[in-house]
């Protein structure tokens, strides 16, 4: 069976025959799910630096929602974007890759190599409707499946911003023994009900797109490429401030377009409206609508005290020194849940707070301020 991501007819997504840059793939058989059923699963990664003799020095980098395996380096063949962590992981920098073997891996459940709902299934055919539903704790399982097929034992560091610090805490309570140190950077230990009511307009933008055809739109002209769109533009939203927002685009028209003249159903816009648009072209350029729908569902699973006796005795299970970060104007996961997490963790360090007009996406944007504490975790002993 072919587990890499496959074309569509429609213009939109994931094509087969797109080179794949410096993607490495590890075919790691069925991995049983927490909904009981097994998929078959080949996770896509890349690395950079050495691993040393003892294997010691290893860190696994997590991406967020729609990022991918490329952390470090330009955009270009197989890269739709260039690396998206850069002021963090590379030569010299504080994740030094002349010093370190960093592993990161696209998400089980995506559309930049690792299996997901655009990938062959037995029978030859995109999952699409048949992909199962996953959780956080399954991707995290893959993640340990590529672990093990690599030959490593454990992890210096695990580190992950956003939904990539969701799998990052969630390693540790998963596998502590395994974890040395733990980075969760502008996220939380469990998903709240402001975060699902975000997720849930988005995820009917795309079902109620009338091309989505119940997610069985690969050999079809036509994808859910307008429903992607609004599910972008939502969340857009959400990593931003209102005060950046306000500060950039105020109530302003967007340039030779005016908001105040047109057709009802075509009006000029707003410069706001102009800047969302561009973020919705950009995704729905690169990325896999069903792919999308399993990850925002992904991360609406997370609640690391879910049957394990609730959240602080699950995080009693972490070992790893911690490092806790927030972004101080970030509307999507607000301080006061790096706040709580930082609490419940026994050896987790002050939680550290990014003071910044940008809101959830501070935490990529400010990424050179974040380097600073993780070179202190990697110093500590």
């Amino acid at each position: 069976m072919t587990s890499g991501n496959v074309a569509s007819a429609y213009a939109g997504g994931w094509r087969d025959g797109d080179p794949v840059g410096d993607r490495k793939f590890a075919p790691l058989g069925g991995i049983e799910l927490e909904n009981g059923e097994a998929l078959d699963v080949t996770m896509a990664y890349e690395t950079w630096g050495t691993l040393n003799a003892d294997r010691s020095n290893a860190i696994l980098v997590l991406h967020a929602l729609t990022g991918d395996s490329h952390v470090f380096g330009p955009a270009g063949e197989g890269h739709p974007t260039a690396g998206w962590w850069e002021d963090l992981v590379g030569p010299g920098r504080a994740i030094d890759t002349n010093n370190y073997f960093v592993v990161a891996p696209n998400i089980l459940g995506g559309c930049q190599g690792s299996t997901g709902p655009s990938s062959l299934a037995a029978d030859g055919r995109p999952y699409g409707s048949r992909f199962p539903l996953i959780t956080t704790r399954d991707q995290v399982r893959a993640e340990h499946g590529l672990q093990e097929a690599l030959g490593l034992g454990h992890w210096a560091l695990v580190i992950g911003g956003s939904m990539g610090g969701m799998r990052a805490i969630e390693w540790a309570v998963m596998y502590p023994q395994e974890v040395d140190r733990v980075a969760v950077i502008a996220s939380t230990a469990r998903v709240s009900a402001d975060q699902v009511a975000w997720s849930s307009p988005q995820i009917h933008a795309i079902l109620g797109d009338p091309y989505f055809a119940n997610g069985d739109y690969y050999e079809n002209p036509l994808g859910p490429e307008n429903g992607l769109g609004i599910a972008r533009r939502i969340a857009h939203v959400t990593y931003r401030s209102a005060y950046e927002l306000e500060e950039r685009f105020s109530n302003r028209p967007q340039d030779n377009e005016n908001p105040y003249a047109g057709t009802l159903q075509q009006p000029g816009r707003f410069a706001i409206e102009s800047y969302l648009d561009h973020h919705a072209d950009k995704l729905v350029k690169r990325f896999d609508p069903n792919s999308y729908l399993s990850l925002v569902r992904a991360m609406n699973s997370h609640d690391v005290g879910r049957q394990r006796g609730g959240y602080e005795a699950a995080l009693a299970r972490v070992t790893a020194r911690a490092l806790v970060v927030a972004v101080d104007s970030d509307r999507l996961f607000p301080v006061g849940q790096s706040e709580e997490l930082a609490a419940a963790l026994s050896n987790a360090a002050p939680l550290q707070v990014i003071e910044s007009p940008y809101g959830h996406d501070g935490f990529l944007i400010e990424s050179g301020r974040v380097a600073h504490w993780v070179d202190e975790l990697l110093r500590s002993s």
